[in-house]
């Protein structure tokens, strides 16, 4: 059975990097994909870029879209694990899969050049999502008392975590839902 997936991000690199190096590192991915490299990692959806190199601005904008198998998310997974090495700073990735019965699921897969990096790329993007949510019903008082709560969170999993060294690939689970049409819409 195969399920439609989409990739999503903008992963900065350090200065130098080439895209050999980088190819070297999405092996993982390319090769479940059937790809030979970056020039073939087209998107199935034709307004998608797919995975792109793009040396002046050292990045990796994937905004790619295609039909994977049970096996997909462990290729993917090595294959950002690898491109730690070349990551300038941590940043989230959107992969987000429309399963046949009309269920979405979203995880943000997170790339950095160290868990330290990774935990902070982390916490901002929380404190950005709760700051949006309560923003309608609150005051900014009130939001600082639950951003106070959620840094002393991340600093409770940090001090609880053994795991600062190094580079990694962080998951989480963004959300789950219906869709309220079959038409799969990418919207950026």
């Amino acid at each position: 059975m195969h399920t439609e997936v989409h990739v999503h991000g903008l992963v900065p690199l350090k200065g130098g990097v080439t895209q050999t190096e980088v190819e070297q590192a999405l092996r993982p991915w390319l090769e479940y994909v059937d790809l030979d490299g970056l020039a073939d990692a087209r998107s199935a959806n034709q307004d998608e870029p797919g995975i792109v190199f793009d040396r002046r601005r050292r990045v990796l904008d994937i905004c790619w879209t295609g039909w994977v198998g049970r096996n997909f998310q462990r290729a993917l997974e090595s294959a950002f694990q690898a491109l730690c090495a070349y990551a300038e700073e941590a940043t989230g990735v959107e992969v987000s899969q429309y399963q046949d019965d009309g269920r979405d699921e979203r995880t943000m897969l997170f790339v950095g050049p160290s868990q330290e990096a990774i935990q902070e790329a982390q916490r901002r993007g929380m404190l950005d999502d709760v700051s949006m949510l309560l923003s309608r019903h609150f005051t900014e008082g009130e939001i600082g008392e639950v951003l106070q709560l959620v840094h002393q969170m991340f600093d409770r999993r940090w001090a609880a975590s053994d795991s600062a060294q190094g580079g990694g690939v962080a998951r989480t689970t963004v959300a789950g839902n219906a869709r309220a049409s079959a038409a799969k819409k990418h919207l950026h």
